[in-house]
């Protein structure tokens, strides 16, 4: 089938289209490269640079008319959602607003939506959350994306427009930025290959860090192939299923880099603890057995070796030319 993905030269999206591609499917990409690269791009795959607040995105779903939507593209950092609230409004829910009339006037068949489980669910008292859990959102961030999954249900009420939400976790693995949620993960590895100190950030009265439920962009990809088919107007977590503190995370990348790279230090580069930011929240794990049981999907990457294959694209993209 003809897919389109928003986002697609982005961290995820990215390796979203490589796995359409994968399965045979026809892919075309949008992406404004505000935060994609265009090395990311499947060389099977169409391209076009656009915003999905412009007017140019008619023009090209007129011309391609795909039957299935993929929109990852967004304002995907809580920070900057903090700072510029009408930014991250504007992206998130005037964009997808410009990208759902345009589905629904060019004739697509289902939307799959990027949602954040490690966002929405807020300070939740069910721990680890299940998609019960009614979600308090704190930040701007977690607000529009909250927001989106109620535009979701009157486009599928009003105008027969099928969606799948995926309720992402914090997602890392190759391709990933130092910005967003999962960020941190980038940002430990360019620190500890580089040598340079790295920043905790973490409440006052755990100095460890904050939790999170770290999973692999392989297995996430997974997800967004049963979503194909599967999951007609509902949501769903996607994430590993277990909690990490920070400074765990830490710990896990710098024992696979030294397995990787013998030479590395015995001691890695100082971790200077700072206070939490701006709409950060202290824990965040998510139940995935709705996803299992509606979308045959489950994590199979644990931390350890997601960590590894994620510094193994590292080192090499170090060594390429």
């Amino acid at each position: 089938m003809k897919i389109m993905v928003t986002g697609g030269a982005g961290f995820i999206g990215s390796n979203v289209v490589d796995g359409y591609i994968r399965q045979g499917h026809e892919v075309v990409v949008l992406d404004n490269l505000s935060t994609g690269k265009k090395e990311n791009l499947n060389p099977g795959a169409r391209f076009y640079e656009v915003d999905i607040r412009s007017k140019d995105l008619g023009s090209v779903m007129a011309k391609e008319r795909p039957e299935i939507l993929n929109h990852h593209a967004a304002q995907i950092s809580v920070p900057a959602s903090v700072s510029d609230p009408r930014l991250d409004a504007d992206i998130n829910l005037m964009g997808l607003l410009n990208v759902l009339e345009n589905a629904v006037r060019y004739g697509v068949k289902k939307i799959i939506f990027i949602s954040s489980g490690g966002a929405i669910y807020g300070e939740a008292e069910e721990y680890p959350t299940t998609e019960d859990y009614y979600p308090r959102p704190l930040s701007p961030y977690a607000v529009s994306k909250y927001c989106s999954e109620f535009y979701l249900d009157y486009y599928r009420h009003r105008k027969g427009l099928d969606f799948t939400t995926l309720r992402y976790s914090n997602i890392y693995g190759p391709r990933q930025i130092p910005h967003g949620e999962a960020g941190v993960v980038a940002i430990f590895m360019e620190n500890l290959l580089e040598g340079r100190p790295s920043i905790l950030n973490h409440f006052p009265d755990d100095p460890d860090g904050m939790i999170r439920d770290y999973c692999f962009v392989g297995d996430v990809v997974g997800a967004n192939l049963k979503a194909l088919d599967k999951g007609s107007g509902d949501f769903f977590n996607i994430g590993s299923g277990r909690g990490t503190k920070t400074l765990e995370l830490y710990r896990t990348i710098y024992a696979a880099l030294r397995e990787i790279r013998p030479q590395t230090p015995h001691e890695p580069a100082e971790l200077r603890r700072e206070g939490a930011r701006a709409g950060d929240i202290r824990k965040s794990c998510l139940v995935v057995e709705k996803a299992r049981t509606l979308l045959d999907w489950i994590p199979r990457t644990d931390l350890r070796q997601g960590i590894r294959k994620t510094l193994e694209w590292w080192t090499g993209k170090e060594q390429s030319p």
